[in-house]
């Protein structure tokens, strides 16, 4: 839905209308079509080149925080962010178990367009089965995991801020050698983590996370609705605070830290967690949305010219992914950079 919407608004904001008929369609979405709801893991590239090695567990922690802003925003766990590092995980060797603040069924915000990993977890019985009774935080023992994940969502800004059973965890597993990951709204739960010598986590540490610009883009009244923002919070960490573009992949590996700016961080911080534990991922294609995310940087590097001129040098790029930034553009009144995205996707 929000790809088509982004879409109609391009339309009308940056095609002169005699045009948009020709425009429309010299774009040929058609020859993208988007996953079919019936994809199961087996079909995963990178689950059909799994290894068989069994390296141990990885906890996912999600939030139990369903709605925010008084009912106004959907503030439960991103199923993308906890679907495409699931895959990467099981993929390279570790169990996956999921926890949450109060257990059991946690509230899942769904988007319309969801990417093969991602209907595919919707389709996997075992993973559903996980998501359908994720254990309580404060029943965790930490000493069953090789790494946790923090998944991100608005609500864990809400439920996993303040010093808690996550915070415990987390401190826990990386005292003993163990790697932290969080993507998105995740770095949240570092905040607050302190460990065994009372040192922060994020102490000299390197990190990035959800930023202002990202949120307030998506939510304009957000300092409203949260009890703060993420990028404000890390900054005032004893950390190194960084991020890249509005909604590009950012991901920061410090030793056994690895944390991602936004969902387009997903499979390069599962994946940044893998080299953490000391192996190499799993050979897997990048996905569509993946080389438009990297045409972008390219872009956003060095300019249209030479992002034109990799594009045919890569993988086939996400064009819905490109006219979105193309709108974003247009919406923040940037209309010479809308037009110059907009040609990405041809």
């Amino acid at each position: 839905m929000r790809r088509k919407l982004a879409v109609g608004a391009l339309l009308t904001v940056v095609v002169p209308s005699a045009a948009a008929a020709a425009w429309w369609h010299s774009l040929d979405l058609a020859s993208q079509p988007l996953p079919g709801p019936d994809m199961l893991p087996g079909q995963l590239d990178l689950m059909q080149n799994s290894v068989e090695e069994r390296r141990g567990t990885i906890l996912a922690i999600v939030t139990s925080t369903p709605l925010a802003g008084g009912g106004s925003v959907n503030a439960g766990l991103e199923l993308t962010e906890l679907a495409r590092a699931y895959y990467v995980f099981r993929a390279n060797g570790y169990d996956v178990e999921i926890a949450s603040p109060k257990g059991g069924r946690p509230p899942v915000n769904i988007d319309e367009d969801l990417g093969e990993a991602d209907i595919a977890f919707l389709n996997d019985p075992e993973a559903q089965r996980l998501l359908a009774d994720t254990r309580r935080l404060d029943a965790v023992d930490s000493d069953a995991y090789a790494a946790v994940y923090v998944v991100g969502g608005k609500g864990v800004m809400f439920d996993l801020a303040e010093p808690g059973p996550a915070q415990r965890i987390i401190a826990e597993i990386y005292d003993r050698d163990g790697v932290v990951g969080a993507v998105c709204h995740g770095p949240v739960a570092l905040l607050a983590t302190r460990l065994a010598n009372g040192r922060p986590l994020l102490a000299g540490k390197s990190v990035t996370g959800f930023s202002n610009e990202e949120e307030s883009f998506i939510i304009p009244n957000a300092r409203e609705v949260f009890p703060l923002l993420l990028e404000d919070g890390l900054r005032r960490a004893p950390g190194r605070y960084s991020k890249g573009p509005m909604y590009l992949d950012h991901t920061i590996t410090d030793g056994r830290l690895v944390t991602g700016q936004n969902p387009w961080s997903t499979w390069s911080v599962a994946e940044s967690m893998i080299r953490a534990l000391g192996h190499t991922p799993v050979e897997r294609a990048p996905t569509r949305e993946e080389n438009a995310v990297h045409l972008l940087e390219i872009y956003e590097r060095h300019g249209l010219d030479r992002a034109r001129g990799a594009a045919p040098k890569m993988g086939e790029a996400d064009k819905r992914l490109l006219l979105i930034h193309a709108m974003i553009a247009a919406m923040r009144g940037d209309i010479g950079e809308a037009f110059s995205l907009q040609r990405l996707a041809h």
